[in-house]
């Protein structure tokens, strides 16, 4: 866990930009109480087909103490991954949250207990516990192709996935880019914008 410290402090608006639009979920999978607390941790990947949600239930007693719980479903909105409990026991384990391509229920209880939820929303339908499928493989979410062990830092802005094997590399580059926006006055900034903006639109044509 000691390699991830300090991805709490990285806003996913700073992290989309050092690693692309490919590694950034898609608008669907959002928080679903506000405001929730910025996330950060390794992914445990689980894989649920639509309808059934028997492998997170097996994830929360599996994923270690610090980790986010990143499930596909194929987009399953129709029938609920998780409730109040999973939640509840999820949180009592140590899991920092769940991101899910799916839906879950009893929204009250876990916007209560405070656990964080990125997922497409509520339904009050479980789902089945029938398909056994192996746990912590490469899996789809929010189009993004999540690998366990990939730092996945969340908050009200979206989710976003550093890839495990960069996650150095990306933290430092994220906490230089945080120190230079904190020495950066907003009149440097405008000035340095304007000058950036003028010189597109100069090399653009653009005459006004």
């Amino acid at each position: 866990m000691n390699a991830v410290t300090g991805f709490e402090h990285v806003p996913t608006t700073t992290l989309a930009v050092l690693v692309g639009r490919a590694q950034v979920m898609d608008i669907g999978v959002r928080p679903l109480w506000s405001p929730p607390p910025r996330v950060a941790g390794p992914a445990f990947t689980v894989r649920c087909p639509p309808g059934d949600n028997l492998m997170l239930h097996a994830a929360i007693h599996r994923a270690a103490p610090g980790s986010i719980l990143v499930v596909e479903s194929g987009g399953d909105v129709e029938y609920a991954l998780a409730g109040g409990n999973v939640c509840a026991i999820a949180q009592r384990r140590g899991i920092v949250a769940l991101v899910a391509d799916g839906v879950i229920r009893d929204l009250a209880e876990v916007r209560d207990m405070g656990f964080p939820v990125f997922a497409r929303g509520v339904i009050p339908v479980p789902g089945e516990k029938k398909a056994v499928a192996p746990l912590n493989t490469p899996v789809l979410c929010g189009g993004v192709t999540v690998h366990p062990g990939d730092i996945v830092v969340a908050d009200e802005e979206g989710v976003a996935v550093a890839p495990g094997a960069r996650q150095e590399e990306v933290l430092r580059a994220a906490r230089a880019a945080l120190a230079k926006e904190a020495d950066e006055t907003l009149d440097e900034w405008e000035a340095a914008h304007r000058a950036r903006v003028d010189k597109l639109l100069a090399e653009g044509g653009f005459e006004g």
